[in-house]
């Protein structure tokens, strides 16, 4: 649909607009800089820092631009002396209670207040009050706080809840004493993080990272979130071979998550130079004996020549948090020089279903934020695909979206649907079943728990739809009820209606290792057939019981693990801070990896790992130990990655999405009646899950590379307020919680800052 335009005059210059768009968002898109604080695209307006003030032709006075809509012939001025004047008024109100500390200040060289107060250089201080001073303190492990350089844009306040739908941050008090602080005076929220990242100056701090460097000082690099499937665009930033911190990419370049993160992404970069990598080869000379250091040349040669006596016998399974170019290496390895079928992927669910049956394209995370109804089954993207669910509370907050939500857990975004449909637990076929079949919909509504007319009412929604149509679901549904949905998009779809799908895996790289190892057996089939393995990372817990059997195992990994417990050689693998590749993520976006830090101790990256044990087998990949050469062979034998090289990922501004087969109505009458066989087993009277997780039960439980960041021990127990809240909480508690006995000096007062 074209969009229609308008012409308005900016400083004397003509520009067609379209008709609706902010004056604020023009200016500056046709590269006329209009200051704010407050103002931030595409959340509620606040219009409380009156810095964006513009002279519009037959208006009596100033307007702020972050309020105005461009109408047809409208005349502004952004720069006059007028103009000037009343916003270096406003900088010496936001001065007057501001205290000079930039020397000390975290936000010190990329603070907006400093950079807009240094732009206008000579700035009158006429205020002799005394300034309202306040003691810093910690809000959380995560976040710490400086009540006094607080400027009340309340940017903070309106992520918490607009993006993230917690309220957990607020002002208190009243005018020259107002504060942003926390109900109880301690967060007990998701700790995602994004109240620092929005904030202009000083006053919301990375309380993992606070006090390390100076800004300036970091290297910054865009890479792409090791923890989530959304594929969050990140920056790193790095010194003398350490990472410090890491924020959101949008602070430098735009990118598709804008200024958003989630608590791991933000926070749980400890991993990467912790104390415990690997830091040598290891090998295990005989069964049961300890793992001792060896060198490369020693490991690879001694793997090598045990893998040549098992052939076909051996097999490979990939972790689907390495890169695209490792799992591809991973397969090769399996085909060309094992010459096995027997490899598979480490996922908590198989993807083949889904993208088997696609019969619509995936949808982006822009088409969620503008989508008319979202229909999501199972899963709780709050906690697993956090982006994801920023879009959806925007597209029902802020776009009027429809939100249907079937799930047998009372999930937090319940509270944004505008159709909640609880049913069973773990029912979840019956109700594709009954979604798809109307026949089926009255036993299917006796096994679900739910009256017949949530049928009826979700079909009505659905035939009310007139825009982009989202269907969500993830691992919460069997393989045939997926098979099903995904190819059902000729049932909703109409001439005003576009169906779209969106799955929703769990870790970053499901989809590309999906895409990858096509061919692939399933994971246990792998595990229970193959006499000796080579594993790239590690395996779910719940699935090492299966190589207490295998003969010889070789893992590549970060740490040592219940994985390399069984390992008869371990490779010290790098970080995803440390190579060069991409991921693909659950919208179909070949993100790339970019190297921040040199490769710690003798770690290499997983590809090269595998690449040198395939050569000293005697075949070589060719891959000139470049992992763009690398990528260069993937696009070229996998279909849906087909042209794609590095330089087309280059502006992540511009994602590339993958070319996914859109598959044609099939007959899938036998996988309907699998689960009409199992509706038929499921029980009637079961007992509903009344109870909404709390915050942060996915989000901060231990994990591998969480555990290394200390901060997430104690969100994981329970998130203990402290008894001072002015000094850091790891010094007043234990990794598990508990209180350490040390007596602590009083709390910090404003007289210690005098």
């Amino acid at each position: 649909m074209t969009q229609e335009m308008i012409k308005i005059t900016i400083n004397g210059q003509e520009f067609e607009v379209p008709k609706g768009a902010r004056l604020i968002d023009v200016c500056r898109e046709k590269g006329f800089g209009v200051p704010s604080f407050c103002y931030y695209s595409d959340l509620a307006l606040q219009a409380s820092c009156r810095m964006c003030l513009v002279r519009i032709e037959k208006m009596p006075k100033l307007q702020t631009a972050c309020t105005i809509i461009c109408s047809d012939g409208m005349v502004v001025t952004t720069k006059s002396e007028e103009i000037e004047k009343a916003q270096r008024a406003m900088g010496e109100f936001l001065l007057a209670n501001h205290p000079l500390d930039c020397p000390v200040c975290d936000r010190g060289g990329e603070c907006e207040l400093q950079e807009m107060i240094f732009d206008w250089g000579d700035l009158e201080e006429r205020f002799t009050e005394r300034k309202n001073a306040q003691p810093e303190k910690y809000l959380s492990p995560m976040i710490a706080n400086d009540p006094q350089r607080c400027i009340l844009c309340k940017r903070c306040t309106r992520v918490c809840e607009e993006w993230m739908g917690e309220e957990a941050i607020e002002a208190g008090n009243r005018g020259v004493n107002t504060v942003i602080g926390t109900y109880g005076g301690w967060l007990n929220c998701s700790q995602c993080g994004n109240c620092v990242e929005v904030c202009p100056t000083g006053t919301l701090l990375d309380g993992v990272y606070r006090h390390e460097t100076r800004p300036w000082e970091l290297d910054q690099t865009v890479s792409t979130d090791i923890y989530g499937s959304d594929g969050m665009q990140i920056s790193i930033g790095s010194r003398g071979g350490k990472v410090h911190r890491i924020v959101a990419r949008d602070r430098y370049v735009n990118g598709l998550n804008g200024e958003f993160l989630d608590v791991k992404a933000r926070f749980g970069h400890g991993f990467i130079n912790h104390e415990d990598r690997l830091k040598t080869p290891l090998i295990r000379y005989k069964k049961g004996g300890r793992l001792i250091p060896a060198t490369w040349d020693e490991a690879v040669s001694f793997v090598a020549e045990k893998l040549k006596t098992y052939g076909r016998s051996a097999g490979v399974i990939a972790s689907c948090r390495l890169t695209n170019e490792s799992i591809y290496t991973l397969k090769r390895f399996a085909t060309d020089v094992l010459k096995t079928d027997l490899y598979a992927v480490s996922d908590k669910y198989d993807l083949a279903p889904f993208f088997d049956n696609l019969s619509a394209p995936l949808c982006t995370h822009k088409q969620i934020r503008y989508a008319s109804t979202i229909i999501l089954i199972g899963g709780e993207p709050e906690e697993e695909q956090t982006f994801t669910a920023k879009q959806i509370r925007q597209a029902v907050r802020n776009g009027g979206a429809k939100l249907v939500i079937i799930n047998d857990t009372p999930i937090r975004l319940k509270s944004y649907a505008s159709r909640f449909i609880h049913i069973n637990p773990k029912s979840y076929d019956a109700f594709v079943l009954g979604l798809i079949d109307p026949t089926s919909r009255r036993e299917a509504s006796a096994k679900l728990g739910i009256d017949e007319k949530e049928f009826d009412a979700l079909e009505r929604i659905l035939r009310e739809t007139k825009g982009d149509l989202i269907i969500m679901f993830g691992g919460d549904l069997s393989a045939e009820a997926q098979a099903i949905l995904a190819n059902s998009a000729h049932i909703f779809a109409s001439e005003d209606c576009q169906v779209l799908f969106h799955p929703l895996p769990l870790y970053n790289n499901s989809v590309g290792a999906n895409d990858i190892m096509q061919g692939k057996k399933p994971l246990i089939e792998v595990l229970q057939k193959a006499s000796a393995l080579l594993i790239g990372g590690s395996l779910h817990e719940e699935n090492t019981r299966y190589l207490e059997s295998k003969e010889f195992i070789v893992v590549q990994e970060l740490f040592e693990t219940e994985t390399t417990r069984y390992a008869d050689v371990v490779f010290p693998a790098s970080s995803f801070a440390e190579v060069d590749g991409t991921y693909t993520n659950n919208t179909g976006f070949v993100q790339r990896v970019r190297q921040a830090i040199e490769p710690l101790h003798q770690s290499k990256p997983d590809w090269m790992i595998t690449f040198l044990i395939a050569r000293e087998m005697g075949v070589d990949f060719g891959y000139d130990f470049s992992a763009s050469s690398v990528f260069r062979q993937l696009a070229d034998s996998i279909d849906p990655y087909n042209g794609i090289r590095y330089p087309h990922l280059k502006d992540e501004s511009k994602p590339v999405q993958v070319k996914h087969k859109i598959w044609p109505k099939r007959d899938l009458s036998s996988e309907i009646n699998v689960l009409r066989e199992r509706m038929s087993k499921m029980t009637e009277n079961t007992q509903k899950i009344s109870e909404t997780p709390r915050v942060g039960h996915k989000l901060h439980r231990l994990t591998t590379l969480t555990s290394k960041t200390p901060e997430f021990h104690l969100l994981a127990h329970g998130n203990p307020k402290p008894d001072n809240v002015f000094v850091s909480p790891l010094l007043q508690f234990n990794l598990d919680g508990t209180p350490r006995k040390e007596e602590w000096v009083k709390a910090v007062n404003v007289g210690d800052r005098e």
